[in-house]
């Protein structure tokens, strides 16, 4: 009798193993709030069939939305537009050591430096200089060396 061969994956902070009503449960919420949050794009949770399977990260990142709309008030469209210019660690007032060690952060922001429109490549390096500027101190909420937008010659 042969045995089937199964590969043992670890299970890591990304790996979507809630589901729908696990992470409804973990969080305190009705899981039409999830559904809700999926719907309006802040969160994208993995599909298998028709279900919904949530990470830890997901699990963290749905917390910090929850603490924004309740705590500091700023409505779902709010943060979709928040999330327009800024990554989520620009826009929480998650402690700094928290933000440096936090696996869950999202970063949808389009990029601020100046690029070629249309170009999937030119987006993505753009989006890496404005990491590597934010990293320098050298760009802060929607400003580039105290100007606002890029100029590059």
């Amino acid at each position: 009798m042969k045995t089937k061969k199964v590969e043992v994956q670890p299970i890591t902070s990304e790996t979507p193993v809630y589901s729908i009503g696990v992470a409804s449960r973990i969080l305190g919420v009705h899981p039409r709030t999830l559904r809700i949050y999926e719907d309006e794009g802040l969160i994208k949770p993995a599909r298998r069939g028709n279900r919904r399977y949530f990470s830890q990260n997901d699990i963290t990142w749905i917390g910090c939305i929850r603490t924004m709309i309740h705590d500091e008030g700023i409505s779902i469209p709010g943060i979709k537009k928040l999330l327009r210019y800024a990554p989520c660690w620009e826009i929480t007032t998650c402690p700094k050591e928290v933000c440096e060690s936090c696996t869950a952060r999202i970063d949808i922001a389009v990029p601020r430096s100046l690029r070629l429109a249309g170009d999937a490549e030119a987006e993505k390096r753009a989006k890496q200089q404005d990491i590597a500027m934010r990293r320098n101190g050298e760009l802060k909420n929607g400003v580039i060396n105290g100007k606002k937008g890029s100029s590059s010659s």
